[in-house]
């Protein structure tokens, strides 16, 4: 199954408006997926665009969660992958 079936098929089986994502969208969070994992650790990528996602939710436009988060990866603090584990 490509891509593109797949999402069509999440978003058909969840009953989401609207379908599947659009091309803009899958590389808005494949990108900060990208930056999450390479940022603060691998498992950071899919529990990171899921709170993008929850933001989406709630109103803010996915751009702008997106930018946000991003933003907040390129600060010093604690997303650093110093720490012991």
């Amino acid at each position: 199954m490509e891509l593109t079936e797949w999402l069509e098929a999440v978003a058909q089986r969840l009953d989401l408006p609207g379908g599947a994502l659009t091309e803009t969208e899958v590389s808005v969070l494949l990108d900060l997926a990208r930056d999450a994992a390479h940022e603060v650790e691998r498992v950071a990528a899919p529990l990171t665009t899921f709170l993008a996602g929850v933001a989406v939710g709630r109103g803010l436009p996915l751009e702008d969660a997106a930018r946000t988060l991003t933003n907040l990866l390129a600060e010093p603090g604690p997303q650093a992958q110093d720490s012991p584990g």
